[in-house]
């Protein structure tokens, strides 16, 4: 599933070509995603120019003047820019026809992704329990170390708690701990003050890292012009079973927490 790093680069590299657009409608194909894509959405947005796009997690958020789309990649989605008039393949589900004869495409495999409108976004019901951003100012140490008190929950679990820290998924995550020094089944709340000033910063470190790369293509991400993200070329641990720590050459280990993959080195990360 796309994480952060891969819908931050979906947004850079979309915004330069939407600033000052319009749309001119929307054509939906097949609007049965993970929620059905709304019945008026060509009407809603037609003729409606672009006010900006953002991010919020995993969703990207096209700020129109009069309420905003919600756009989310599901397992498998992605959004290319597209000639309008091109013909579209078997999951190419929804165009966003731009003013200038081009539209956004998404194409949905799985169709897990999702397509929505909303008048207040920061309200939406899917936005508005969302935790911290990891890369906003808000996240840092302290927080993190509030964050973490009284807690039994391994401390990779809070990490993708996406109501506590939000779009930190499990390739981040694992990466993160890493950089850390620290195990990921370790209980969150055993975490001391400069464990945690060392945890965010790694967080911060490895998604602003994955972003410079273009994210992470595992199977199926690529970027608004069709390009996969390079990454997964310098992961320290996520999907290395087996292989040698890139420090200390110790195989890496893998094991499953709640049926998610999680890899470690079991000398780097002895916390």
């Amino acid at each position: 599933m796309p994480e952060l790093p891969e819908v931050e680069t979906v947004l850079r590299g979309l915004a330069p070509h939407l600033a000052g657009r319009s749309l001119a409608g929307a054509r939906a194909r097949n609007r049965n995603l993970r929620w059905p894509v709304p019945a008026d959405l060509d009407a809603r947005v037609r003729d409606r120019p672009i006010r900006g796009l953002a991010r919020r997690g995993k969703y990207l958020i096209v700020h129109l003047d009069a309420g905003a789309l919600i756009l989310h990649l599901g397992m498998s989605g992605s959004l290319r820019l597209v000639a309008a008039t091109s013909p579209p393949q078997k999951h190419d589900h929804l165009d966003l026809l731009l003013d200038d004869g081009r539209a956004l495409r998404l194409r949905d495999p799985r169709r897990f992704g999702a397509v929505l409108w909303s008048e207040d976004p920061e309200a939406h019901p899917l936005l508005a329990p969302l935790g911290v951003e990891p890369l906003s100012e808000a996240f840092d140490g302290d927080h993190l170390y509030r964050l973490t008190r009284g807690r039994g929950t391994a401390i990779k679990h809070l990490l993708m708690d996406a109501h506590r820290v939000v779009g930190v998924g499990n390739i981040y995550a694992n990466e993160a701990l890493f950089l850390a020094g620290i195990r990921p089944g370790l209980a969150a709340g055993r975490l001391s003050r400069p464990r945690c000033e060392r945890l965010a910063r790694a967080v911060k470190d490895t998604l602003t890292r994955a972003i410079a790369a273009g994210g992470s293509t595992l199977r199926d991400f690529v970027d608004g012009h069709g390009r996969p993200g390079y990454f997964q070329q310098s992961h320290y641990v996520y999907g290395r079973a087996g292989e040698p720590c890139r420090v200390c050459a110790t195989p890496i280990r893998a094991l499953r927490h709640a049926s998610r993959a999680t890899y470690y080195c079991p000398v780097c990360q002895k916390g």
